[in-house]
């Protein structure tokens, strides 16, 4: 007899023994995935429904994602020993790797920034398009990564002070600034370009349905590709650069513990990463006048 993924959801999580904060934990997770599907028998979720759910899943982070695959597979394993069905339909499934281009890494991998003429030129190149351009001063002058802005509603932003509030990783609260050139253009980005029918910071407007909804990550990441496409410098630049960027331009210019602040760093190991780039881009400046000063006549 066929029984409901959702009927099998709650023995699963019913089961003694689980903590109260790992049911919690649990059904966070699964509620998406019940109310799609909750209904469905279970032996007809299949791999091919299970992987595009998953797939579909692109706005957390890899960490997050590995934890919500996890969590389904130990669902889909419990049903396997209750019996409910055969073999577990993602068994095996290999785990979603690290997304460059959202700033993720499982390595100690070398800082990428943007240059002033990169900068220079990054801007000439976006400048006509104002929701692109807002959201890319919003990100180099505020350090916020881009999945932190495209999660704001309009209310969460204090137009005034010119700050936000942001939930980082490790759910950790912190306060991001932007200056004076970044106000003007959102200031311009609400006024004509936002749809007022979305709470979200970022709209965007789907002309078929004639709906509107928050931004995603995919709509920006492709404007962005467009926008810098003609731009030869810019070859291999990503949105996550710009956060890069902005630390790498306030080491010396404040306390590391005021940068790790800014940034949201658990550890402050992670922000003297980019005293190191500043050290040795130093370095490379300084040799290259000593350089130019030696081939000078005297």
């Amino acid at each position: 007899m066929s029984i409901p993924l959702a009927m099998v959801a709650t023995r699963f999580l019913d089961r003694p023994g689980l903590a109260k904060k790992t049911v919690e934990s649990y059904e966070r997770t699964l509620m998406p995935l019940l109310s799609e599907y909750g209904s469905w028998p279970i032996e007809i979720c299949d791999r091919e429904i299970l992987t595009d759910y998953l797939s579909g899943l692109s706005h957390l982070a890899y960490t997050t994602h590995h934890r919500h695959q996890a969590i389904i597979q130990a669902l889909f394993n419990y049903a396997v020993e209750q019996h409910h069905i055969k073999a577990n339909p993602i068994a095996k499934l290999k785990r979603r790797k690290p997304d460059a281009d959202k700033g993720e890494h499982n390595s100690d991998e070398t800082i990428r920034y943007l240059i002033p003429g990169q900068i220079k030129q990054m801007y000439r190149a976006i400048e006509t398009d104002c929701r692109t351009h807002t959201i890319v001063r919003l990100l180099h002058r505020s350090g916020a990564r881009i999945s932190e802005v495209l999660t704001l509603d309009l209310d969460q932003v204090n137009l005034e002070q010119q700050k936000f509030q942001v939930i980082g990783k490790g759910n950790k609260q912190r306060w991001c600034f932007y200056s004076d050139d970044a106000a003007q253009l959102l200031t311009q980005y609400l006024k004509h370009y936002r749809h007022r029918r979305c709470p979200a910071l970022f709209t965007a407007h789907q002309p078929i349905a004639s709906t509107v909804s928050r931004l995603s990550y995919r709509t920006v990441h492709q404007n962005w590709r467009q926008l810098i496409a003609e731009t030869p410098e810019l070859e291999g630049a990503r949105l996550h650069d710009l956060r890069h960027t902005f630390a790498t331009e306030r080491v010396g210019l404040m306390g590391i513990e005021e940068l790790r602040a800014l940034m949201g760093h658990e550890s402050i190991l992670t922000t003297l990463r980019y005293q190191k780039v500043t050290s040795a881009r130093a370095e490379t400046v300084a040799q290259s006048a000593l350089k130019t000063l030696a081939n000078k006549p005297a």
